[in-house]
C-alpha cells in the first residue's frame, strides 16, 4: 500500500467515525467579533484557514464587518489574549451552545404526523410533499430535476391554479444547518393549500409557486445526524475535507469576492463553478422556468435580514435597486407588525459583506429575474442556527404577511 492509499484509507476511517458519532459542542461560546481593521482580518482570515477547534459561523471576507465565533473551552484564554492584543471588539452571544442544541426540539420523538412544532428529515419532508401532492393533484405537481452526491432526490413542486400566472421561486436549505428555512416553507406552501383567508387565497390563485425545500439533502443530513454546525455539501474537495458551500457556487462572478479558495473553509466555493450536482441540477432546472419566474427567495438564516443584489460588489447596483429597496422596506413593515420582528434591509454587499457565486446573483444576472431577494430568518443570535422549534410558526406567520406586502407592492410597480 502506498502513502497516499494509506492517507486515504485513515481519512475514509476517520469520516466513519465522525459520521456515527454526534459531534457535541458543551461549554462552546459563542462570540460575535467586529473586524475593524486589516491586521484583525488578517488574522482571523488566518485562524479560519487553521482552526483548531474554533467555528466561523461567516468568514471574516473584509473589515467593518460582524462575525459570530464559536469559540472551544480549551481556546478560552488564546481568545482572550487574541482580541485583547489585536484591540478586537467581542461581545458574548451564547454560553454554552449544547445546551441551546438541546432545548431546540423539545418536541423530538414525541410527534405523531407531520407538522410545525419540530424539525423534520429529508425523507419526513419529501413524504409529506408526496402525500400533499395526492390531495391536491388538479393543482400541485412534483419534480424531480436531479440526484445529490449521495444519490439523493432534488425535488421541486409547483402549485398553479390556471396558466399565465406570475411565477414565484422559494429555494430553502441550500445551507444544511439552517433547518428554519425548509420549515418555513413547507409552512407556507400548506397554508397556500389549506388557508381560508382572502388574502392568502388571493397568492394561492393568482400566482404559481415554485419550492425548493431542501436543496442540499445530504447536508441536511449529515447536519442532523452527526454535526449540527455542517453548512455544506457532502462532496469530497480535498484529500482531508468534504464539501462546498453552494451559495458559493453559481457561475455568476464566481470566486470573485466573500469566497474561500480553501477546501476546509465553511464558505470554499468549490474548485470550479457547478462542481456540485446539487448546484448544477438547480441552476438546469432554474433555465427550464426562468421566462416564468417573476420573483426569486433564497430562504436562510440567521439575523433577520432582507438582502437584495448584488452580493459580489457594492458597485455597479441593480438597474432597479430603488424599487428593489421600496418594495423591502414595505416587506420588513408588515413583519415588524405580526411580531414585533425587526429586520434590516439594503444591498447584501453593503449591508453585510461581499459574497459572490450565490443563487440570487446568478438568477438575477445571468436569467434577468427582475426581483431576487435573501431572507434571513430568525434570530438575531440569541440562538443562532438553532432556532427552538417553537419559533418555526411565528416566523412563519411574518413571513407570510411579509410576502403579501411584498407582491402587493410589487404589483403597484408594475413588476406582476
Amino acid at each position: 500500500m502506498n502513502r497516499l492509499q494509506l492517507i486515504s484509507l485513515l481519512f475514509a476511517a476517520s469520516c466513519c467515525c465522525v459520521a456515527a458519532e454526534q459531534a457535541r459542542f458543551d461549554n462552546y461560546r459563542v462570540h460575535q467579533v467586529r473586524i475593524e481593521t486589516e491586521e484583525q482580518l488578517q488574522v482571523l482570515q488566518y485562524l479560519e484557514e487553521h482552526p483548531d477547534g474554533y467555528i466561523f459561523w461567516d468568514s471574516p471576507v473584509q473589515t467593518n464587518m460582524e462575525l459570530e465565533l464559536v469559540v472551544p473551552p480549551h481556546k478560552y484564554s488564546d481568545f482572550e489574549e487574541l482580541t485583547t492584543k489585536l484591540n478586537i471588539k467581542t461581545r458574548l452571544r451564547i454560553e454554552n451552545f449544547q445546551e441551546v442544541i438541546d432545548n431546540e426540539r423539545p418536541n423530538k420523538g414525541r410527534r405523531s404526523t407531520f407538522g410545525w412544532d419540530d424539525y423534520y428529515s429529508t425523507a419526513e419532508i419529501y413524504a409529506w410533499l408526496d402525500d400533499m401532492v395526492g390531495r391536491h393533484s388538479s393543482i400541485l405537481s412534483s419534480t424531480t430535476y436531479g440526484k445529490s452526491f449521495e444519490n439523493r432526490d432534488l425535488k421541486a413542486v409547483k402549485l398553479s391554479h390556471k396558466a399565465n400566472n406570475p411565477g414565484i421561486f422559494i429555494e430553502a436549505n441550500i445551507h444544511a444547518r439552517e433547518w428554519i428555512s425548509s420549515a418555513t416553507a413547507t409552512w407556507l406552501l400548506n397554508e397556500l393549500l389549506t388557508s381560508s383567508d382572502p388574502a392568502v387565497v388571493d397568492l394561492a390563485r393568482n400566482y404559481d409557486w415554485y419550492f425548493i425545500m431542501v436543496a442540499n439533502p445530504d447536508g441536511l443530513e449529515f447536519s442532523r445526524n452527526s454535526n449540527r454546525m455542517w453548512r455544506k455539501t457532502r462532496q469530497p474537495s480535498s484529500v482531508l475535507c468534504t464539501g462546498t458551500d453552494p451559495n458559493r457556487n453559481f457561475d455568476y462572478f464566481w470566486r470573485t469576492g466573500g469566497a474561500s479558495t480553501i477546501a476546509c473553509s465553511d464558505t470554499f466555493s468549490g474548485p470550479a463553478p457547478f462542481s456540485e450536482p446539487e448546484t448544477r441540477a438547480m441552476a438546469d432546472y432554474y433555465a427550464t422556468i426562468a421566462d416564468r419566474i417573476n420573483v426569486q427567495f433564497s430562504f436562510h438564516s440567521f439575523g433577520q435580514y432582507l438582502l437584495t443584489p448584488f452580493g459580489f460588489t457594492n458597485a455597479p447596483l441593480p438597474a432597479n435597486q430603488a424599487d428593489l429597496q421600496q418594495i423591502a422596506a414595505k416587506t420588513v413593515d408588515a413583519i415588524r407588525a405580526t411580531h414585533g420582528t425587526q429586520y434590516t434591509f439594503g444591498n447584501s454587499a453593503q449591508l453585510l459583506y461581499v459574497t459572490s457565486g450565490s443563487t440570487n446573483d446568478y438568477f438575477m444576472g445571468v436569467h434577468g429575474t427582475k426581483l431576487a431577494y435573501t431572507f434571513e430568518f430568525r434570530d438575531d443570535g440569541a440562538h443562532g442556527f438553532a432556532l427552538p422549534a417553537d419559533q418555526i410558526v411565528p416566523n412563519s406567520q411574518e413571513t407570510l404577511n411579509g410576502l403579501i406586502a411584498f407582491l402587493a407592492e410589487a404589483k403597484s410597480l408594475g413588476y406582476l
